[in-house]
């Protein structure tokens, strides 16, 4: 059982790697760089093996280095492979990690028969991480290391920012865009190599990739990006080490990470899949009544400014409506007031009408617009319109109505609308081009 000040050592450790994961992480992934977490962390298995076997002991820092170097020379060989044959990164990535984590194995299996078995406590848990593990000293390096992280994303934050989206334009500029790269990859080998005794060679790339992607899903922001993934890696170690007590630390603190991420996927704001779905149908929703205003507007448009109802029946002719969908559009319009319904009929309200108009003056003008700029048949420019006039900004019509107005196609008056360039009658024109169904 770990004790209560190991307990709460091991969740600040795992909490500083989360917060530095998440930092690193961030631009490995915006510069489509994740897999090389992954491989670091495989091929820094034969370098902790090795300098266990030079050094005879568990020493955070010399088994670090150890791993560093067996990860340099991991992407060094992947470098003359991707550059002198045909083959692509991703297989360079998958040929160094395969092989060196095989030759880790190996050397770890060698260590646990040899003379160093009584020395080797702890040595296999860089498989599968075992931050009960941790000592003091672990500890004060992870502290370190994260300062040194945060510091340096700091100091460099508008040059990592620039190189991370727009790559050529800063090599154009004149900077040094491969130091930089090193410098952000650098920074991502550390984080994975110090990170090992925690979570594991296997899962470590994990915590460099799911936090950055989590927060990714959350905002389009860097800088918020950057702080929301340290924060999703920080809550990910502790609350995997709270809820991972009596069982593997380093496979629960991943599992809360997923955790976090699949439901940022479901539900984040901006991209969640709940969200996006939400959101499609509230649009199909609002193009479904615009299209019935415009419908009733049109119907009554030459009877204005009496407003005389409107039977069912005609409605349905002109669109085509299904009666379910109908039904529930005008029980949403007449909650909003902007109709009511008598019998089998429906009568716009003043507000419904003035609504009605506005949509359809949009309508309207963007039929003109593909007629005069597409040359398009009127037919056709009205199925265009039913398509476009929904996602049109208010800066983009102002633009179109002033450009209308200046070459005469648009009636002078504050509530005049246009002549419909098409026949407006229930001639089966507009039966095709009603809401969703």
């Amino acid at each position: 059982m770990i004790g209560l000040s190991l307990y709460y050592k091991v969740m600040l450790g795992t909490a500083l790697l989360g917060g530095m994961a998440g930092v690193a992480g961030t631009f490995a992934v915006l510069r489509k760089r994740s897999l090389v977490g992954d491989m670091l962390a495989h091929t820094a298995l034969p370098g902790v093996c090795v300098a266990f076997m030079v050094l005879g002991t568990r020493s955070m820092i010399g088994l670090s280095v150890g791993a560093l170097i067996s990860g340099l020379i991991a992407i060094a060989m992947m470098t003359v492979v991707v550059r002198w044959t045909r083959t692509k990164e991703d297989a360079a990535i998958g040929i160094m990690l395969s092989t060196f984590f095989g030759l880790g194995i190996v050397l770890l299996t060698d260590i646990q028969h040899s003379e160093h078995t009584g020395n080797q406590s702890g040595l296999d848990s860089y498989i599968f991480g075992e931050p009960g593990n941790m000592l003091t000293s672990d500890l004060i390096t992870l502290a370190a290391i994260a300062v040194v992280v945060l510091l340096l994303v700091f100091a460099l934050f508008k040059e990592f920012k620039l190189v991370s989206f727009d790559s050529d334009f800063a090599l154009s500029q004149g900077w040094p865009i491969a130091w930089l790269d090193y410098v952000m990859m650098a920074a991502v080998a550390v984080v994975t190599i110090v990170g090992l005794p925690i979570v594991g060679v296997i899962l470590m790339a994990a915590m460099i990739i799911l936090p950055a992607a989590t927060a990714r899903l959350w905002t389009n922001r860097l800088h918020t990006m950057v702080l929301l993934a340290s924060m999703f890696g920080v809550a990910a170690g502790v609350l995997g080490t709270w809820l991972g007590r009596g069982l593997p630390a380093g496979p629960a603190i991943v599992l809360v990470a997923a955790s976090i991420f699949y439901l940022s996927l479901l539900f984040a704001p901006q991209r969640g899949i709940v969200s996006r779905l939400w959101g499609e149908s509230q649009l199909r929703i609002r193009i479904a009544r615009e299209h019935m205003l415009r419908s009733l507007y049109e119907i009554v448009e030459t009877q204005l400014p009496e407003i005389p109802p409107v039977k069912l029946a005609t409605l349905q002719q002109y669109r085509h409506w299904r009666p379910w969908l109908l039904k529930w559009l005008l029980d949403r319009c007449e909650a909003n007031e902007l109709l009511y319904e008598t019998d089998d009929a429906i009568t716009l309200t003043p507000l419904g009408v003035r609504r009605a108009a506005e949509v359809t003056k949009t309508h309207r003008m963007w039929e003109l617009y593909m007629l005069e700029y597409a040359g398009v048949a009127p037919r056709q420019a009205d199925k265009a319109a039913d398509h476009v006039e929904h996602m049109l900004p208010e800066s983009l019509l102002l633009e179109l109505e002033t450009k209308l107005k200046e070459q005469g196609r648009l009636p002078t008056g504050l509530d005049a609308l246009p002549e419909s360039p098409h026949a407006l009658a229930g001639d089966g024109e507009h039966g095709s081009s009603g809401g969703p169904r």
